[in-house]
């Protein structure tokens, strides 16, 4: 056992729960027991805080049956062995506990800091070609903002032979001649979001298939992100097997009062298809909701079904070639794509250095620009954003690369997360912006494009107008760092699209055909 009080003291509960998981993580990995002993949380049937405090920090338990007790020499045995741990653990114990405590201020070890850059969108496209840290970088994201335990993120392998959301979200069968609900690691991984909302103290409720989150902006600083990584995401057609996702992620909707939120989306889950479940029961304790916190966010999930968590950020690791399939508008249309080599390129030099040295990245607290009261500095009404979006829209009219509401709305929400408060500041997020939801769209042969010489088709039109829209970044020499990096701390860097729009052009030149993706 370790001790509750000193941290809860320090810290709220919930980090100074982050802190007894590092401690506990720690001490594991040298303690000297046999697997007779178990790491798993305790379950003491707790109902008070302390109670349950007494159960997340338990580092290693045993349990003996009460009408099955040990004889003496098992217990000496087991006593022996718990004094010859603490006999080992003891200075590591103190030693952690103690930086952690206070004496040492940096605790950027024990601690996840918190996320500094809100994504504008929670579904997110890691573009690029294999082997470039695609998947680490999400598992990576998932420790700075929500710590070693990891028990914010999720890996899920997708499989080509994937054709239905039921491969993602699960099923119900009636094999067995009941009904029962066939759960998936991802299922289990979003009630678990569910429930990290609900330890922070966030109120759920809902009705009418549409959950609702209620809370203060104090809250969400210890909300930690969830991040589910869908690696190989297209191996398997999106469009088909991603549908139900790609859909009630359109529901989303942020409603903000002075500090005060509310959060709510429709079903992934109807609740429909859980009330038809002969035995509800199992399914409850499959998603591990079977502890009497969680009696009320089961009953939710039974009333309105089981909604998208606003912590929950979706990031599919993709790979163009010829083993995969490509996607549609209506997934680009929804997704933030990053072009992982532009955006975090491999440094070969900086192989053996390691360490974390993205920005952290956390969930959207935002659905609606129309909503947003300041834009930034540089930009305080999104007027200029809104008159960006207008030029950069000319030379698609009429094209099946048009812009519409959706990319406005998400260029201006991108604006508002970054609070630009310069002219080059707001040129480097429109740049960003085009990267991730213009050109990814962008794909074709010279008639599609309009090619009629080599410099001139669409994609010179649209040169054109972003030499003279990013004049404050737009460089002769296109790899001369001009712009802040907002996803690496300290690093000026090129204009994204204008090296892309190149790119682009001679591939367009040279095959006669282009696309966005590497």
């Amino acid at each position: 056992m370790q001790g509750v009080t000193s941290l809860e003291k320090k810290f709220d509960h919930h980090y100074a729960k982050k802190h007894s998981e590092h401690i506990k993580s720690v001490i594991n990995k040298r303690i000297p027991l046999s697997d007779e002993w178990s790491s798993e949380k305790l379950n003491l049937n707790a109902n008070s805080n302390r109670g349950r405090s007494y159960e997340d920090f338990t580092i290693v338990a045993k349990h003996y049956p009460a009408d099955a007790l040990p004889d003496n020499i098992t217990l000496e045995r087991d006593l022996r062995d718990i004094l010859t741990a603490y006999r080992q653990i003891s200075p590591l114990y103190l030693q952690v506990k103690k930086e952690i405590i206070g004496e040492v201020t940096d605790t950027a070890a024990y601690i996840a800091p918190l996320p500094v850059r809100s994504l504008p969108n929670p579904f997110i496209l890691l573009a690029g070609i294999s082997g470039t840290g695609k998947s680490r970088f999400v598992r990576e994201q998932a420790i700075a903002t929500g710590g070693v335990s990891l028990d914010n993120y999720c890996l899920v392998s997708v499989r080509p032979d994937w054709h239905e959301p039921s491969d993602l979200l699960g099923y119900i069968s009636r094999l067995s001649g009941t009904v029962s609900y066939v759960a998936t690691d991802t299922l289990r991984f979003i009630v678990a979001a569910w429930k990290a909302l609900v330890d922070n103290g966030i109120a759920v409720d809902g009705k009418n298939g549409r959950s609702t989150a209620t809370g203060t902006q104090a809250m969400l600083k210890t909300a930690a992100p969830y991040w589910l990584c869908l690696d190989e995401m297209n191996l398997a057609p999106v469009e088909q097997y991603f549908a139900d996702y790609l859909s009630v992620i359109e529901t989303r909707r942020w409603q903000w009062n002075g500090n005060d939120f509310a959060y709510s989306c429709d079903a992934l889950l109807k609740s429909g298809q859980l009330q038809e479940l002969d035995a509800p029961e199992q399914l409850r304790s499959r998603l591990g909701l079977a502890h009497a916190e969680y009696e009320d966010l089961w009953q939710h999930f039974l009333d309105s079904g089981i909604s998208i968590p606003f912590n929950l950020l979706v990031a599919g690791t993709v790979n163009m070639d010829e083993t995969t399939h490509g996607f549609s508008r209506k997934v680009i249309d929804r997704a933030l794509t990053l072009d992982f080599g532009e955006f975090f390129p491999n440094d070969f030099d900086c192989f053996f250095q390691g360490g974390f040295t993205h920005e952290a990245l956390g969930y959207p607290t935002l659905s609606d620009a129309r909503d947003v009261s300041h834009f930034g500095a540089a930009d305080p009404d999104g007027k200029a954003t809104i008159e960006f979006a207008k030029r950069v829209n000319a030379p698609f009219v009429g094209t099946p690369f048009e812009l519409a509401y959706r990319t406005l709305n998400e260029l201006l929400l991108a604006v508002a997360c970054q609070q630009p408060q310069n002219a080059v500041e707001l040129q480097a997020v429109w740049d960003d912006v085009l990267m991730q939801k213009v050109l990814p769209r962008i794909d074709g042969d010279a008639e599609k494009l309009r090619q009629t010489f080599d410099s001139d088709s669409l994609l010179s039109e649209l040169h054109s107008v972003l030499a003279t829209q990013l004049v404050d970044i737009w460089a002769s020499d296109v790899a001369r760092s001009t712009r802040p990096d907002f996803y690496r701390s300290e690093v000026a860097i090129a204009c994204r699209t204008q090296q892309k729009l190149a790119w682009m052009q001679r591939r367009l030149n040279d095959t006669g055909f282009t696309s966005f993706w590497p």
